[in-house]
């Protein structure tokens, strides 16, 4: 076991820290983690449709009279959800440059504006200014700021005297980016309609679409769950480096749920962002509720006094005062139920999900509330409420024997202690 580790921690260690410190990767990931309220609060407008649809009678005639109220926001939440994401993630990659004014969000989002919308003979073509744009939001998040920063480093801008106020100088210096990034979207658009006989969303999915497709898969989830436990495993905030590779896939996977459930129509997706954190991450990372409550009751003092102290935070999935405090990262006797036991967990929940023992996600839901009840506003499945709570009743099956053994080791060196004293 501890050359695996050696070995693991020789290869795995370096590339996840350059990973972790990426720009662009850092930046997608807190752009993507930005716009999830504003997707949660599009989503909930649309659970009385899902409502309407599992009991039907009175309520669906209700709901169906009213559903242009219920559904209002989501025209300026989840509709138009790549906007917001073309705007934070630009903002996000400004500021790891040091380029911190809101400009350079701005004119992501005109760029994206450009690239997205089709101007038609009726008005403006918005579909793409949903999730079917958010990897356009993506492209466009990272070239704005890039473009910004070169011009800069080239001294291709308008540098006002200092006693100009900090606003209209800032204003002055974005205006040559803002109109090169301009120019450039102007020539992808009609480049793309003109050569390509297509929109510029409408080329990114086509040349995307194996990945999309890919990543809605046991085969996925699985590797995006072994990946996140083993970089926590050697220190590293794993959900935070694996998530800007597939947070993009997850999150438009559950606003195409959500598009679904609003035309009446079934979800087809399982792999969303609310399931991974509703299903996979219960009461945090490594789903360590089950592990808290047996150091409650420990016989080693220290893992007692931990589990008691971790206990309420990891009840809402805040589970890095046991992840440090054990500590479970680089501990041996936890590096098995802690890696694979969640992969069993993963295979489970997606395993019932495709076979329709539970219903799918149909929505984002809020997140950090204790274990069963995300599942079930993401779902309105009481059996996603008990396969999570099945779950973590598994999880302490599968952690007992090896927290067994850590607290025996813990014993003994209590033991050693109080006998040198």
């Amino acid at each position: 076991m501890k050359k695996i580790q050696e070995v693991l921690q020789k290869f795995l260690f370096p590339i996840a820290t350059r990973l972790e410190r990426q720009k662009h990767l850092q930046s997608v990931k807190d752009g993507m983690i930005a716009i999830v309220p504003i997707i949660i609060v599009g989503s909930f407008c649309l659970v009385p449709t899902g409502i309407a649809n599992l009991v039907g009678g009175g309520i669906a005639e209700f709901v169906a009279k009213y559903a242009d109220v219920f559904s209002f926001p989501t025209y300026f939440t989840t509709n138009i959800m790549s906007l917001f994401s073309a705007f934070f993630i630009a903002d996000s990659l400004a500021k790891r440059y040091d380029m911190r004014s809101p400009l350079i969000g701005m004119t992501a989002v005109l760029v994206h504006l450009m690239l997205c919308v089709s101007i038609t003979e009726t008005g403006w073509s918005v579909t793409y200014l949903a999730a079917e744009g958010l990897f356009v939001s993506i492209i466009v998040g990272l070239v704005v700021p890039e473009v910004t920063r070169l011009m800069k480093k080239y001294n291709m801008v308008i540098k006002m005297p200092e006693s100009v106020p900090p606003m209209v100088a800032d204003s002055f210096f974005n205006l040559l980016p803002l109109a090169v990034n301009i120019i450039i979207a102007t020539a992808v658009a009609i480049g793309c309609r003109e050569f390509a006989g297509t929109t510029f969303p409408e080329l990114i999915i086509h040349l995307l679409a194996p990945a999309i497709t890919s990543m809605d898969s046991l085969g996925a989830v699985l590797i995006v769950v072994f990946l996140t436990q083993l970089l926590w495993f050697f220190g590293l905030h794993g959900a935070a480096v694996t998530s800007s590779v597939w947070a993009a896939f997850a999150i438009a996977n559950g606003a195409a749920n959500a598009a679904a459930v609003a035309a009446g129509e079934p979800a087809t997706h399982i792999f969303t962002y609310g399931f991974y954190y509703g299903f996979l991450q219960v009461s945090g990372s490594g789903i360590t509720f089950m592990l808290v409550v047996m150091m409650c009751f420990s016989k080693a003092k220290s893992l007692k006094s931990i589990g008691r102290i971790s206990m309420v935070p990891t009840l809402f999935g805040i589970n890095e005062p046991v992840i440090f405090g054990t500590p479970i990262i680089m501990n041996p006797y936890m590096f098995i139920p802690f890696i694979f036991g969640p992969c069993v967990v993963a295979a489970i929940c997606y395993l019932a999900m495709q076979f329709g023992l539970v219903g799918l996600p149909l929505w984002e839901a809020p997140g950090f509330l204790p274990p069963g009840f995300q599942a079930f506003l993401l779902t309105l499945d009481w059996k996603a409420f008990a396969l999570v709570i099945g779950c973590v009743l598994l999880m302490g099956v599968i952690y007992y024997p090896f927290f067994k053994a850590m607290e025996a080791d813990e014993l003994k060196k209590e033991e050693l202690a109080e006998e040198n004293n």
